[in-house]
């Protein structure tokens, strides 16, 4: 028997949607607002450092000298952090979403590894990347375990190719995507693999038509967090990297302590440089969000 729906009955539903649209947002404003002027008021103060207008010294006058006061090493250490950055989150994601099938199976290695990947967490990255220095140094514990002599192991911390660098970035962010991308998994994968497999589709065809779709949202929202907080995180390639050339981060740090008061803005305009590409990527990261079948 079919019934049609009362008059005003599609307005109301709109304008019950529309109200708790509202609400929710009226509920979130507080909080986005702290954080808004916490992050604008922070990309603000160091734009206007670093064009001259706030200098700790000397007159206020508009210049760009803290851009080309360093611009080789800023063009270098640019390169440097994108090449860090790239890789660590492609590896982090082709590692964390492997992890999250694994996990999503619900057997006996699904739970070691949830397991394993909830204890990576909480680790703070200073504390992990103290422990990457003593298990791939040329002294540390795996050419022991090995009995590679120390000249024989190769450069992995201070190396040439930043190897202990990435290592660090993808044991920790690689845990971090496969909890998200298995959270998302778990309540939507089990009904449309359970359904594919009834219709005869094998294991390998349905990691590739459902299971891989599924988690792309998932996968390209946690490498946007992992490639922003890779780029512009200064604490691990600062003990396991090279002192030169200098990722960007590690180049504000060091301007930013330095003795020398008016390489303040220098530290400012990296910083600026930094954020801007930082907003590019996510910026190309929600494009190709867009592009997913799930979005649209």
């Amino acid at each position: 028997m079919l019934t049609t729906p009362l008059p005003g009955a599609d307005a109301r539903a709109r304008q019950r949607a529309s109200r708790e649209r509202w609400v929710g947002l009226a509920m979130v404003a507080p909080a986005l607002a702290v954080a808004g002027v916490v992050v604008v008021g922070g990309i603000g103060m160091s734009v206007v450092q670093s064009v001259g207008l706030l200098p700790l010294v000397g007159e206020a006058r508009f210049t760009l000298d803290a851009y080309v006061a360093n611009g080789d090493e800023l063009l270098t250490g640019l390169a440097l952090s994108l090449g860090i950055a790239t890789a660590s989150t492609l590896l982090s994601s082709v590692i964390g979403l492997a992890a999250a099938v694994i996990i999503t199976q619900g057997r006996i290695t699904g739970r070691l590894v949830a397991g394993l990947s909830a204890v990576t967490i909480p680790v703070p990255h200073l504390v992990g990347a103290a422990a990457v220095g003593l298990l791939v140094a040329d002294s540390g514990l795996l050419p022991r375990w090995f009995g590679v002599e120390p000249g024989a192991w190769p450069d992995l911390v201070g190396g040439p190719w930043w190897v202990a660098v990435v290592l660090e970035y993808t044991w920790k962010e690689s845990a971090f995507i496969a909890l998200v991308v298995a959270g998302v998994l778990a309540t939507r994968v089990a009904r449309y693999d359970e359904t594919a497999a009834l219709l005869g589709a094998s294991r390998a065809r349905r990691l590739r038509h459902i299971v891989i779709p599924l988690a792309t949202p998932a996968v390209i929202v946690s490498a946007i967090i992992v490639f922003v907080y890779t780029f512009g995180s200064y604490e691990v390639a600062w003990l396991l990297g090279r002192p030169y050339p200098e990722p960007l981060p590690v180049l504000a740090f060091r301007l930013f302590n330095s003795i020398t008061l008016t390489s303040r803005p220098e530290a400012a305009a990296v910083a600026v440089i930094t954020t801007v590409v930082s907003l590019l990527a996510v910026a190309v990261g929600m494009a190709l969000l867009r592009r997913t079948p799930l979005w649209r």
